[in-house]
């Protein structure tokens, strides 16, 4: 019987197919409540990995304004959460991707559909060798990974298994962040980031750490929340299927469904404080889902002094696209009411749109201050820096984190406090220090792509560490004689227990009355 041969001639190569989706340079500024828009201008020194020779060269390039000429030579702008943040490089595949040639001959599956998941195979293994932040692939041979797989691949008749072998492939690269998902699972994913989806209300990522699927946070209200379930609560099962080596994408599809139907899940609670700790199962009904990533109040508050002021709470509960306009507009408005200090609450907020955790920290800073620090494949440094930037308020700041502020809330966590402008204050942060650019695939898949490290402006390494707050807040706090000042206002009740917002108000003081942030 003849053989069918898939030929592959890198030399070097140019793969249109792929439509980058990730990037962070393009930012809205917010002047006003709900109308005049201006440029918010950040700086940032890239590599140039877009060439018209075979050889890439790394040039140094300075990017003022909102760089919308070097943004549309990438493409659309899309970044994942949690988490799943977003790339600081560029990434062009119009132009060449490899300096070097290699033609490889593949056997072609005769199954259709194995035949496309094998064109999706070497469109993943190309990004991965060209954007992938550890550029020895693990200590291995990345092209021989490449045939081992396609060869794996050939026998086989499903797309499903075939995928599997994707999967097989990206995992001895040793990072849980880098995964390709199916085009029904990118499709939820999007529909998740633009805050509208049918489901119990719950977020979760994979921890680094165990591999094990934990719960980040429940929206408030939601029928997870309502069954009890929590933070750092495992999940075990999906309607009886076992979730071993199910990635977070596949279990948050598992999850979602039509509003009115239901879904069975098995969790494991350690908390020994919960009255549902140990193992358990819960029936939760599906319902809409409106992720609407700020709350806020005003509650009342007393100084040392005696004087009646007032401070702005503010929760942020995911960075989704439109957190930095709502975020602005609510300091606004609090602003026209007469608040003199505030509380941003990230807690249990598990990351999102990194842009939109930079675009949310310039509502709180002037000046040139530097943001983030970006580390890619090759040890370069590239810190991302505001440009002549205006804070919308200057009133001191407090910002309230714990184990489940993860991704761009650590980001957005680490420039207010290394740049002087907030306490910190709770408990450590998940420690999610790693970048990932989202590449829509041919077939509707996506791949994430690990592309780069992340530090603090102040040189933090983040990653499996998290950032310890300036001060920590437990529940023995909750005697505190400052607990009386909110026990009568009914309108801020569910805040009246809370230790850390008590703690945050202590701090406030501390800063309103040395006249300064710190």
């Amino acid at each position: 019987m003849e053989s069918l041969f898939l030929n592959l001639e890198f030399s070097p190569i140019s793969t249109k197919s792929p439509k980058p989706t990730s990037f962070l340079l393009s930012s809205p500024r917010f002047s006003s409540l709900k109308s005049r828009v201006i440029t918010k201008k950040w700086s940032v020194s890239v590599p140039c990995v877009c060439s018209s020779s075979p050889s890439v060269k790394k040039t140094e390039s300075k990017l003022h304004s909102n760089g919308q000429d070097f943004i549309k030579s990438v493409g659309k702008g899309v970044i994942g959460f949690a988490a799943a943040a977003t790339t600081l490089a560029s990434v062009c595949y119009d132009a060449p991707a490899f300096a070097e040639s290699l033609t490889v001959a593949f056997p072609v599956s005769r199954a259709p559909e194995v035949n496309t998941v094998q064109r999706t195979l070497v469109e993943a293994w190309g990004l991965i060798r060209e954007t992938f932040v550890d550029p020895t692939f693990n200590h291995q041979d990345w092209d021989l990974k490449l045939q081992q797989t396609m060869v794996e691949m050939f026998p086989l008749n499903s797309a499903d298994v075939a995928y599997t072998k994707i999967s097989g492939m990206l995992s001895t690269l040793g990072d849980p962040f880098t995964r390709i998902i199916s085009p029904k699972e990118y499709q939820s994913f999007r529909i998740g980031s633009d805050g509208n989806l049918q489901g119990v209300g719950i977020f979760i990522n994979i921890e680094p750490r165990t591999g094990h699927l934990v719960v980040l946070s429940c929206v408030k209200g939601s029928p997870a929340a309502r069954a009890g379930i929590h933070e750092g609560d495992e999940l075990i099962e999906i309607n009886g299927e076992r979730l071993d080596g199910v990635t977070s994408e596949a279990a948050a599809q598992k999850l979602r469904g039509t509003a009115g139907t239901s879904v069975k899940v098995k969790v494991h609670s350690d908390m020994e404080s919960s009255r549902d700790a140990g193992i358990r199962e819960v029936n939760l009904p599906r319902e809409y889902i409106t992720l609407s990533p700020i709350s806020s109040t005003i509650i009342p508050h007393k100084t040392p002094d005696g004087h009646l002021t007032k401070t702005g709470y503010v929760k942020l509960s995911a960075f989704s696209q439109s957190a930095a306009i709502d975020m602005a507009n609510t300091i606004l408005d609090m602003e026209t009411q007469g608040v003199h200090s505030y509380i941003l609450d990230l807690r249990n907020n598990p990351g999102g749109l990194v842009k939109a955790g930079l675009d949310v920290a310039q509502i709180w800073l002037d000046g040139d201050e530097t943001l983030v620090n970006t580390i890619d494949r090759d040890g370069n440094m590239l810190p991302i820096n505001m440009v002549d930037g205006h804070a919308i308020t200057h009133d001191p700041l407090v910002v309230l984190v714990n184990e489940g502020s993860a991704s761009a809330s650590e980001i957005l966590a680490g420039a207010l406090h290394d740049n002087g402008r907030a306490i910190l204050v709770g408990h450590k942060t998940f420690g999610k220090g790693k970048i990932q650019s989202v590449t829509e695939l041919h077939d509707g898949s996506a791949l994430f792509v690990t592309v780069a490290k992340y530090l603090s402006p102040a040189l933090h390494d983040i990653d499996q560490v998290g950032i310890m707050p300036d001060v920590q807040c437990t529940t023995d706090m909750l005697n505190s004689p400052r607990d009386s000042l909110l026990k009568n206002e009914s309108s801020t009740s569910s805040l009246e227990a809370d230790s850390c917002i008590l703690v945050a108000e202590h701090e406030l003081d501390i800063q309103e009355s040395g006249g300064t942030a710190s």
